[in-house]
């Protein structure tokens, strides 16, 4: 059995973005990338996300500042916060491994580094071209039914594993929630 970490994210949580931001340096680990639709999760696990409280959305914002300073990581709130992110995570599923992570590192950039609407399909498109990613493809494939039920099938066995937020780390039946846990997860990887 092949030793990973599951990275259960979505594009429009910062969060999962600052964590992406020191995983994809990681070489020496095998994360496996697992897209969930935040507010279907949240939706199934009866609660409110944080961008609709205004005192935490308030304090999520300095909060995400604060880290990204420490980790010298460029970071912008996204003006648009929250998107529908529903197409860009189906896009991931979509896509072939060979441009995964090109569409990992354009999207969570695109969002959180420079503040784009990526819900828009007209900003998508340009996104996807960075990617060299055909977008009539791209627009095609994310409407088959197989892609649009594998989102939903992902995000209910996170659901099912009792996982409420991104990202979420799962390591050897071990669930990390929060960017701040990637340290104890990666011990447990390494043990």
């Amino acid at each position: 059995m092949t030793r990973k970490i599951d990275f259960y994210f979505d594009f429009i949580s910062p969060y999962s973005y600052l964590a992406h931001q020191k995983i994809k340096t990681n070489k020496d680990v095998n994360f496996n990338y697992k897209p969930v639709l935040l507010g279907g999760l949240h939706n199934l696990q009866g609660i409110t996300a944080p961008a609709f409280i205004k005192a935490k959305l308030k304090h999520m914002i300095s909060d995400c500042d604060l880290i990204a300073k420490k980790d010298k990581t460029t970071f912008i709130w996204n003006s648009k916060f929250p998107i529908n992110s529903l197409n860009i995570m189906r896009g991931y599923l979509f896509l072939n491994n060979e441009v995964k992570g090109v569409y990992l590192n354009q999207m969570f950039d695109a969002y959180w580094k420079d503040n784009l609407d990526i819900s828009k399909e007209e900003i998508l498109k340009i996104v996807l071209e960075k990617c060299k990613i055909n977008s009539n493809d791209f627009f095609d494939g994310i409407k088959n039914p197989k892609i649009k039920d594998e989102l939903k099938i992902i995000t209910q066995e996170a659901h099912d594993k009792e996982i409420f937020g991104a990202p979420t780390f799962v390591v050897n039946n071990k669930i990390f929630w929060g960017q701040d846990r990637l340290e104890f997860a990666l011990d447990e990887y390494n043990k």
